[in-house]
């Protein structure tokens, strides 16, 4: 997985959009204006921060040596993955799915309804 191919991934999902709140470097994902997903885009390795349930974020973190507390996040509920080729494609996947699904859950029930019209 690479950039473009996180990117693209990403956008796919109903109601995400794309920013850059904290400048040029920083890609931030959001659905509905919650942000569930950041990679920055100046570093020479690959790497997300994506929202994790809290004790799957322990797990997760004890289980995969490329996966680390968020960076500059809520360390409770962020994890930092850096995609080093160690963890399959499809893992990373369904934890940037796993984040964008704990943000649609927190969204009020009428912002959910609205993605689900998409």
């Amino acid at each position: 997985m690479n950039l473009e191919t996180l990117r693209d991934y990403c956008l796919k999902l109903p109601g995400v959009k794309e920013e850059l709140p904290f400048g040029p470097d920083t890609l931030v994902f959001k659905v509905m204006g919650k942000v569930f997903l950041l990679t920055p885009m100046d570093t020479v390795a690959d790497q997300f921060n994506a929202k994790c349930d809290p004790e799957k974020a322990e797990e997760l973190r004890e289980k995969y040596p490329d996966v680390k507390p968020g960076y500059h996040m809520n360390k409770k509920h962020w994890n930092t993955v850096y995609v080093t080729g160690n963890i399959p494609s499809e893992t990373l996947f369904s934890w940037v799915k796993d984040s964008y699904d704990l943000v649609v859950a927190s969204l009020p029930k009428k912002e959910q309804a609205a993605l689900l019209s998409h």
